[in-house]
């Protein structure tokens, strides 16, 4: 990484956490800015003013969110008991430090403060339904009473020239999510929802250089209603409702694909009515 701009740092903390690889080592190294600055080629004070600028935009999408009292309600009525642990599994759409599940913990934050309420992002970076599939009984052990999934846009990419096939088969995306459903459900008590891919842009996504994946909607439209199917009665929250068809530009970054903090404010704002629709307590 040696002569990043502060722009290629900035997006590389953003959506890379080699802390969550580090913790899992059997040494148990410590943690902390100043072990992680130098992945980033950078000091640790940089590193804490990158991470603590992207804190504060999901906290503030999290305030803008509240200052409709319908929706402060809807956190309020969120179906977790005191105590609760929940865990958001996903790839970069998760792993974001401004991510959907970033402003969810700030909604809780806000609202609910002496609860309990324990979020825990094990969203990894490039992950696809069979990577994750590889790690979900570590996650696990986390003990989660609810388990939130948004995974499978990395399953879709293919290399341009030619387009022979997707990184993951449908037939093996089908594969890896029932065994996902049936693992976390077998080896814990915790409640499942689902999140489709969202759509994205493909005249952006095209834009990459040659050799480097693009995504195709017809693939990811695939993915999303294999999730679909997998859900079952398990709340479902279809990004493909929630982003319009075609996906509306705001909600999605340059590159066609990563949700901008708009689109990740309107994952999270899905996700909270589906849950109270689920369980309307």
């Amino acid at each position: 990484m040696e002569g990043l701009s502060r722009e290629e740092i900035e997006e590389a903390v953003q959506y890379h956490h080699p802390e969550k690889t580090l913790a899992a080592l059997p040494t148990k190294p410590e943690v902390n800015d100043q072990t992680l600055a130098p992945f980033f080629r950078t000091d640790a004070g940089t590193y804490r003013e990158i991470k603590d600028a992207f804190t504060e935009r999901a906290h503030r999408c999290a305030s803008e969110l509240l200052r409709d009292a319908r929706f402060a309600d809807l956190v309020d009525r969120l179906p977790f008991e005191p105590e609760t642990a929940v865990v958001g599994l996903g790839d970069s759409i998760t792993d974001d430090l401004q991510s959907w599940f970033e402003i969810l913990r700030h909604l809780l934050t806000e609202r609910r403060p002496d609860e309990g309420i324990r979020l825990v992002n094990s969203g990894i970076s490039g992950d696809t339904t069979s990577g994750l599939l590889s790690r979900v009984l570590e996650v696990l052990e986390e003990d989660p009473d609810w388990v939130l999934i948004l995974i499978g846009t990395n399953d879709a990419p293919f290399v341009r020239e030619p387009p022979t096939k997707t990184l993951v088969s449908p037939e093996e995306t089908a594969k890896n999510l029932r065994a996902l459903r049936d693992l976390v459900k077998a080896r814990s008590g915790a409640r499942l929802a689902w999140m489709t891919p969202p759509p994205a842009i493909e005249d952006r996504t095209a834009e990459a250089p040659a050799g480097q994946p693009v995504w195709r909607n017809a693939d990811l439209a695939e993915v999303a209603r294999l999730v679909r199917e997998v859900a079952g009665e398990d709340p479902l929250v279809d990004l493909w409702e929630a982003f319009g068809q075609p996906a509306e530009p705001k909600f999605l970054l340059p590159d066609g694909l990563h949700p901008s903090l708009a689109g990740q404010k309107a994952i999270v704002a899905a996700l909270v009515e589906r849950l109270l629709v689920s369980d309307p307590g």
